[in-house]
């Protein structure tokens, strides 16, 4: 893929589309921004590179032009000495000049064209760039805030259980207050019972002797 392909595709290229499709968009937006900073460093030397051709281009035109003229000269020169044959000559050397003249600026022409295609291509490079690590902050703060708002969720949750554990003991221990209780009344009244058994036993005893001496004075 050539460089101005790739530039095209990542300054067309939706950075919160692919954002949304990645697994892990912290990673993206890393590797997006590293694609961008290679590129545009390539990008600054194609055009270094394009200038110092430029004002090779540009040397070599202004001499071919000192030339141009120079023949021009020498071609009217001879005219004014009446020599024909060497103004003919000299307007031949001058023809073959222009000739390469033309061929430089036209390409001096696609130079430019190119250098201005790249300061674009740097220009919009670079707003992604920007937009792309604006993004990569807000990422990382969204990331800050859910981590401490989780921490924060944990934190409650804890609390939460901590509390339900309390309140479970707390209701453990009533009830066992409340079965201890009803074990004591069951043993008071366990006791009761059979200090009532003894009583009756000692009434029937009593009764039992007064009934024999009522029997043995009848008698």
């Amino acid at each position: 893929m050539s460089m101005f392909s790739r530039i095209s595709d990542i300054v067309q290229s939706n950075l919160n589309a692919m954002l949304d499709k990645a697994e892990d968009p912290q990673k993206v937006v890393r590797l997006i921004i590293q694609e961008m900073q290679e590129t545009l460093v390539e990008l600054r030397s194609v055009a270094a590179r394009n200038l110092a051709e430029k004002k090779d281009y540009q040397r070599r035109i202004d001499a071919a032009q000192r030339k141009e003229s120079d023949w021009q000269n020498k071609a009217e020169l001879a005219l004014s000495k009446d020599r024909e044959d060497l103004a003919r000559s000299a307007l031949i050397e001058k023809q073959q000049i222009t000739e390469q003249l033309a061929v430089l600026t036209q390409q001096m022409t696609v130079l430019d064209e190119n250098l201005e295609k790249l300061q674009d291509d740097a220009t919009r490079l670079q707003e992604k760039l920007a937009e792309a690590k604006a993004k990569q902050k807000s990422m990382a703060m969204r990331q800050k805030t859910a981590d401490v708002r989780l921490k924060v969720k944990a934190k409650q949750a804890t609390v939460e259980i901590d509390e339900v554990i309390t309140r479970f003991e707390s209701y453990q221990n009533k009830l066992d207050d409340l079965e201890a209780q009803v074990e004591a009344y069951d043993i008071v009244n366990s006791e009761k019972s059979l200090e009532k058994e003894f009583r009756d036993l000692e009434k029937d005893g009593v009764i039992e002797a007064e009934l024999e001496a009522l029997k043995k004075k009848v008698a």
